[in-house]
């Protein structure tokens, strides 16, 4: 069934309302990657475009009225962007190195240039089965390392190879997936994509990598240095302290993140998202839709 004129109109509304919660005006390719719920061409969604007489368009960006003053802030916040991948990739790097770590890309607000000074590097980092536990606590030395720097890393997502399905199907989960950036492990971000076509329901565009996603380290070889580590690291003994560190932080997590679903913690998954960024983006975005609904949209 061809989409209507009103359904189009819905979706790019839907799609730059989305990107406003977080104060970020889209360029066209943005709004083509990111529209919501509809596959459309670009040529489709450039001449919708030149027919839309509700969404403002200023030096390439596309916001809602009175809402121009974003472009000024996402430029801001772009240039501190450039400063913090430099820290992103540098410790993208060492962490690509950590024994039993497959693929680790950044996400988050970093993932779209979209940051204040302050913000953290966010990571989802994958694992090899049965060492996540392991693997996380050397991690956090990282990250404490890393601390000492100025900077604030935040690997708040960790899964194994064998928990790279995503559970949690909605708008939210599939912008933070196709937004992510790997730094490293194409090959396992290749596979996440396959086992997650549901994403495309959401977000029908967003094929493949995002424009950010420029040098990716797609060769599955280790160090010498690191295949031995985890040779050593896979004996009974350490059988032992991976179930015991998972059983430690299992507990205290789950009753520091009590009833949050948006917590996760697994033998093969360690999702941390405390801060419930999910839930609160979907409140906003079904209040903002609303209204359009009542007031904007015929």
């Amino acid at each position: 069934m061809e989409n209507s004129d009103v359904s189009i109109h819905k979706a790019i509304l839907k799609t730059v309302l989305y990107a406003d919660i977080f104060d970020y005006p889209l360029t066209f390719d943005e709004l083509h990657r990111y529209l919501v719920d509809i596959n459309l061409s670009r040529e489709q969604l450039a001449e919708q475009l030149r027919q839309d007489q509700f969404l403002t368009q200023s030096g390439g960006y596309f916001t809602l009225p009175r809402r121009e003053e974003l472009i000024q802030k996402r430029a801001a916040r772009e240039g501190q962007a450039v400063l913090l991948w430099r820290e992103a990739n540098r410790f993208g790097l060492i962490l690509s190195k950590m024994p039993f770590v497959r693929m680790v890309a950044v996400t988050g607000s970093l993932a779209m240039n979209n940051v204040e000074r302050s913000a953290d590097i966010d990571y989802l980092v994958v694992t090899t089965p049965g060492r996540l536990w392991l693997c996380r606590l050397g991690i956090l030395v990282l990250v404490r390392l890393a601390a000492l720097r100025g900077v604030s890393l935040c690997p708040n997502y960790m899964l194994s190879e064998h928990a790279l399905e995503i559970p949690a199907h909605s708008l939210y989960s599939a912008h933070e997936f196709t937004q992510m950036v790997p730094l490293s492990g194409l090959e396992i971000y290749q596979r996440m994509r396959q086992l997650n076509p549901w994403v495309m329901d959401y977000l029908p565009n967003a094929h493949g990598l995002p424009s950010l996603a420029s040098k990716i380290t797609a060769s599955t070889t280790r160090p010498v240095i690191r295949r031995l580590l985890e040779l050593i690291l896979r004996t009974a003994a350490f059988d032992w302290m991976e179930g015991w560190e998972m059983k430690r932080k299992i507990s205290k997590l789950s009753a520091q993140n009590k009833d949050n679903p948006e917590s996760q913690f697994t033998a093969e998954l360690c999702k941390g998202h405390s801060s419930r960024h999910g839930q609160r983006t979907t409140v906003s975005l079904n209040e903002r839709l609303a209204f359009l609904e009542q007031e904007l949209i015929p």
